[in-house]
């Protein structure tokens, strides 16, 4: 299957360490040709870190997809009805929204394109970037992977002996996780060995 055509919903929340790694992915849908809309929490818009600016980041979103970046509830809603996408992405996922999502809650624009494209049935992909993944909001995550239409880019832990409750979706598996989606399965395996290289460094010690 290819992308080429399809019009794909792409959610960003406040995972600013995460952005460096989501937007070469962004940049490689558009090349494949799909339509990519970006969307954005307003903490990604507003809040400014030492991984760069939010307006700096909507401005790359803009130049990277040719689309104005919707960053309101208001604009996100259409994507139901009157603008169906074929694919809504979330990534990076942070566990705050992940919380929201999971119960229902749609206080942001990226909540609000995720429920649009749920209530079409059509499928939601999610890109976790979470310090408490296996803490308390793994019941969250949980009912999340149990939920239908709602698929995961594979994901791990990323810094077990730092940070164990920590998993981060490997972003480079996004293109493949979105085909996937498409054609109704998760792609596999859906938990892995983020770092498999700093594993068996450390083994070793």
């Amino acid at each position: 299957m290819s992308l080429k055509g399809k019009r794909i919903g792409f959610g960003l929340t406040g995972s600013h360490c995460t952005y460096d790694a989501v937007i070469p992915e962004i940049e490689k849908l558009v090349k494949e040709g799909a339509e990519v809309l970006p969307i954005v929490t307003y903490t990604v818009k507003t809040t400014n870190t030492r991984f760069g600016e939010g307006e700096e980041w909507v401005k790359r979103l803009e130049e990277i997809t040719g689309n104005e970046v919707i960053d309101t509830i208001v604009k996100a809603e259409p994507l139901g009805p009157k603008i169906p996408l074929d694919c809504m992405v979330i990534a990076p996922l942070t566990g705050n929204s992940m919380s929201k999502l999971a119960n229902a809650m749609t206080d942001s624009p990226v909540l609000m394109a995720a429920k649009a494209t749920m209530r079409n049935h059509r499928p939601v992909v999610l890109g976790v970037s979470t310090n408490d993944a296996l803490g308390l909001n793994g019941v969250n995550l949980m009912r999340l992977m149990a939920t239908k239409n709602i698929y995961f880019i594979p994901f791990g832990q990323d810094a077990p002996h730092t940070k164990p409750n920590s998993m981060v979706a490997k972003m480079s598996l996004l293109r493949e996780t979105v085909l996937a989606a498409l054609e109704g399965r998760q792609l596999q395996p859906v938990i892995i060995e983020k770092f498999r290289d700093e594993i068996d460094e450390i083994s070793q010690r």
